[in-house]
């Protein structure tokens, strides 16, 4: 049976294809809680923040419009608002204003947040290594990330750096390519 017959087989609660999707949502979740522990416990950072000052940290100016920071770190436009409240109230990030577009807030990394974000790394990095690629093998590391990458890709685009500053509507062409 071909992927394409098996996507178009409709699904029964009993299917055992269902099997795989739910071993990724238990290991994501149970991983995800075990590297926020590792965080909180070490640098007093939630895995929350830490997505947040490493996505502020890897965009152009270390800065991102609040709605693209909401899309890669995959969290509500709320829930953003309050978490960027949070690490500016810590110092970690400041909040700007896009100099191209006046409507578009931005979320900014500062140094502090940077040395953080440095200090954190390590302990983030050992969890992965730990919990992640050390139970793994090698050969299913590649088929993983070529599978979830399929996935991804089929679920939509997500904001880019390139459009950081552009109004929304431009932002919005740019990324499906229009």
């Amino acid at each position: 049976m071909s992927v394409t017959e098996a996507a178009v087989r409709p699904l029964t609660p009993h299917d055992p294809r269902l099997a795989p999707w739910r071993a990724f949502l238990l290991a994501n979740a149970r991983l995800i809680r075990l590297l926020d522990e590792e965080l909180r416990a070490e640098h007093d950072l939630s895995f929350a923040e830490y997505d947040a000052l490493l996505t502020l940290a890897s965009a152009a100016d270390r800065s991102v419009r609040m709605h693209a920071l909401a899309d890669q770190v995959v969290l509500s436009k709320s829930g953003v608002t309050r978490l960027v409240d949070r690490l500016v109230a810590d110092g970690l990030v400041e909040r700007g204003q896009c100099p191209t577009d006046a409507r578009g807030a931005l979320a900014v990394l500062t140094e502090s947040g940077l040395a953080r974000l440095r200090a954190a790394s390590r302990t983030h990095l050992r969890g992965i290594q730990t919990h992640f690629l050390g139970v793994i093998d090698e050969p299913d590391l590649a088929i993983i990330e070529r599978s979830m990458s399929a996935v991804a890709r089929l679920a939509g685009p997500g904001s880019s750096d390139s459009d950081q500053c552009l109004p929304d509507a431009l932002a919005a062409g740019r990324s499906t390519g229009r």
